[in-house]
């Protein structure tokens, strides 16, 4: 089959099952759905790998950066007046916590140092896979967030419905 048809399978199928996603009620469905279909059928090996036009990926760096961009407002600068402490305390923990989690892979597993740094690394997979697609670990990082973004998905939400109530918050 030729590639611009089996990019646009591809897109198809993450559409489809992204959209049907949205009827579970899980938060990130549409990520979480288009993840899902298009995997699978990545790996069932019915279809060659895809091949994205050239700048493709850059276009669609910027369009997710722009969606969290215009995601800032006034009222996010107004939350961040009372959460800048938590939120650098946040982060730094973060970025720690993932330093030491990257080398401790390379350390046990024996993997690359690159590819266990930057799927160990906080962020999202789209922005942590394409900056292991421009060092050339792309699709090993993006393996390693999908699996960690499918399990938080999946797994945060029931736990913290399980554990609101010992610290008495309504999550209806």
């Amino acid at each position: 089959m030729n590639p611009p048809m089996t990019l646009i399978i591809y897109i198809l199928s993450g559409a489809a099952l992204g959209s049907l996603m949205l009827l579970s009620g899980i938060p990130a469905a549409p990520l979480l759905g288009s993840i899902l279909a298009a995997g699978c059928l990545s790996i069932s090996g019915q279809f060659e790998p895809a091949h994205w036009p050239m700048g493709t990926k850059t276009l669609l760096g910027i369009g997710v950066g722009t969606v969290i961009g215009t995601g800032i407002n006034r009222d996010t600068i107004s939350e961040l007046q009372s959460l800048w402490k938590p939120a650098i305390l946040i982060t730094i923990t973060l970025i720690f916590t993932g330093l030491f989690l990257g080398f401790l892979v390379v350390r046990l597993f024996g993997i690359d140092p690159l590819i266990a740094l930057l799927g160990s690394a906080p962020g999202g997979t789209l922005g942590m896979s394409l900056v292991g697609a421009e060092l050339g670990v792309g699709a090993a990082v993006a393996a390693i967030h999908a699996f960690r973004l499918i399990s938080v998905l999946l797994i945060t939400p029931a736990v913290v419905k399980y554990l609101a109530p010992l610290f008495r918050v309504n999550v209806n």
